[in-house]
């Protein structure tokens, strides 16, 4: 090769690294791979709609940016995120502020990033646009087991989190942490995946304080709106294991405000049948596990539990031929949340109650 070519190609070679150098200091939420519910928006941003789903990146040196905004005037959204491995807080995100989230390390180096959405999808979406810093990289959930978890509040982790606006105060989704509601902390013990399908309030026939939407009507849609005209698609995830948690709301006596009829339990076992058929029908080959609730004791517990077996006899002898129906009845708690909900400490216990039950499975 002569000087000319060397060069050149010196140069080449200069404007490729330069190149791969300022890519690699902004990563666009294109390049991102979230898990969980989501949706990709016309100008390429990242909606984050369900319950803890997250996604991850890594970056050196001592602080990156990230860029998150919301849709919903004068309201507000949270996030919340790991560092290396250890949970760090709640990020508040305010459509008046479009100012950029700085993450800080202790000390420079090559730092991991897990970014979750604290927040159910009724509370609305959250939006990634970017991350900016130096060396970046997304990140990849591992392959590993998935397991689904369809509930109510519960299971969205909302009512459970006070440590930064007390109980009483604020709006409801003030208090929501999904990073540390039981399900996503049953898929880290187990090194599982998971997704959370969950919205406050619901039921399988009827819901906290109305008849509905309930579960069966917005399982289907991207957001869990039962209005949305957005599809969610099933092929996205396969799901070794779908977990359902649902009847707490179809036993509420209601808000003490609207008409509420005494708990017909033949319409809550024919509904939760039907959609025990659509989950499968989803999933064909997912172990479909039915859970009771732990807030509910007495005669309401014997009475969900019984009417819980009755669909699982159904559907077993609906599809002989698959793997049966598993039941798992929490022991009766006395939640320490909000409102009367488990609080971060209860869904630690609820979470080590459930953890060998799904690792059986597994």
């Amino acid at each position: 090769m002569n000087t000319t070519s060397t060069a050149l190609f010196i140069a080449c070679l200069s404007l490729v690294l330069s190149a791969a150098a300022q890519t690699n200091k902004e990563l666009p939420a294109a390049g991102l791979h979230p898990y969980g519910r989501y949706w990709r928006t016309d100008n390429n941003d990242i909606e984050l709609i369900s319950s803890a789903v997250h996604f991850g990146f890594r970056f050196s040196g001592t602080q990156c940016a990230l860029y998150a905004y919301i849709n919903n005037g004068a309201g507000h959204n949270y996030l919340q995120y790991e560092l290396d491995g250890v949970y760090q807080r709640r990020i508040k995100i305010e459509d008046s502020s479009r100012q950029p989230v700085v993450i800080k390390a202790g000390k420079p180096g090559i730092h991991t990033v897990w970014v979750y959405k604290a927040t159910e999808a009724q509370t609305g979406p959250v939006f990634i646009q970017k991350i900016t810093g130096e060396q970046l990289q997304a990140l990849e959930s591992p392959v590993a087991p998935l397991i689904e978890f369809i509930g109510n509040s519960i299971t969205c982790g909302a009512a459970a989190d006070p440590s930064e606006v007390p109980c009483g105060t604020g709006v409801y989704h003030d208090h929501h942490n999904a990073f540390y509601a039981y399900g996503p902390r049953v898929a880290r013990a187990l090194h599982a995946n998971y997704i959370l399908s969950s919205v406050s309030g619901i039921g399988i026939y009827r819901n906290w304080n109305s008849d509905g939407p309930t579960m069966p009507q917005v399982y289907e849609k991207a957001d869990l709106q039962a209005d949305s005209q957005r599809l969610w698609n099933f092929s996205t995830y396969t799901p070794r294991i779908v977990s359902i948690a649902l009847g707490t709301n179809d036993l509420s006596k209601g808000d003490g405000h609207r008409p509420r009829l005494p708990f017909d339990s033949a319409s809550y076992v024919d509904a939760y049948i039907k959609f025990v058929r659509l989950v499968r029908s989803k999933y064909p080959a997912a172990r479909i596990a039915l859970l009771n609730s732990p807030m509910i004791n007495g005669d309401q517990r014997i009475l969900l539990q019984n009417c819980i077996v009755a669909v699982k006899k159904k559907i077993d002898s609906l599809y002989p031929s698959d793997k049966p129906l598993v039941l798992y009845f929490f022991k009766p708690m006395q939640p320490r949340g909000c409102s009367y909900h488990p609080s971060i400490a209860d869904h630690a216990i609820l979470a080590e109650e459930l953890t060998p039950f799904f690792r059986m499975l597994l």
